[in-house]
């Protein structure tokens, strides 16, 4: 081997110890790169995770808050409309009493209404059906007063007109005056938990 060839070898052997030095810290900085993805990677992995979770949760808390706000608004219009009919349903009871019955109703209407005095308004029903002796009872009950020929537009009961005053006592009348009262009596007693 002369000179030049051991020169050659020389470089040879010195190049392949330098690319095998620049492989082994490649290879190194490519397993740092690596190792440091993957942890980048499982923190955010980790980070959509939670994420997630913690929408999910959100979704199902919101889902769970909307179903019980439509389960009470939908328990609220059940318990309105069972009040509705409830309160119909008392107003058709007291326009279809038996006359007898009807007009002792009216009997104690006029009774909240003692002391006073003017002209009683019936409905054309009412006008038609009255008892002979209406007026005699009206008084009995402490309510001086006469009954007007003129039929008032009204379901049933009476209006008392003195003068300019009107006493409505028409049934439709007092049970909206009442309703809230009736509502809470219904309520309680058929929705009471």
């Amino acid at each position: 081997m002369n000179g030049g060839e051991m020169i050659l070898n020389r470089i040879q052997a010195d190049s392949d110890k330098a690319v095998a030095e620049i492989r082994r810290k490649a290879e190194e900085a490519r397993a740092a790169v690596l190792a440091d993805a993957d942890r980048q990677a499982q923190a955010l992995e980790k980070e959509i995770a939670d994420k997630t979770e913690q929408q999910a949760k959100q979704l199902r808390l919101a889902s769970k808050s909307r179903c019980e706000l439509e389960m009470r608004n939908a328990l609220l219009r059940q318990r309105r409309a069972e009040i509705d009919k409830t309160v119909s349903g008392l107003l058709d009871y007291l326009l279809t009493l038996p006359d007898n019955a009807y007009f002792d109703a009216l009997y104690r209407l006029a009774a909240q209404l003692k002391g006073k005095s003017g002209e009683v308004l019936l409905n054309q029903k009412d006008l038609q059906r009255k008892p002979q002796n209406f007026e005699s009872k009206l008084r009995e009950a402490g309510l001086d007063a006469t009954v007007s020929g003129k039929p008032a537009d009204i379901l049933g009961g009476f209006v008392l007109k003195s003068g300019d005053i009107e006493e409505n006592m028409d049934f439709s009348a007092l049970i909206n005056a009442r309703r809230d009262q009736i509502e809470d009596l219904i309520n309680r007693e058929l929705f009471e938990q």
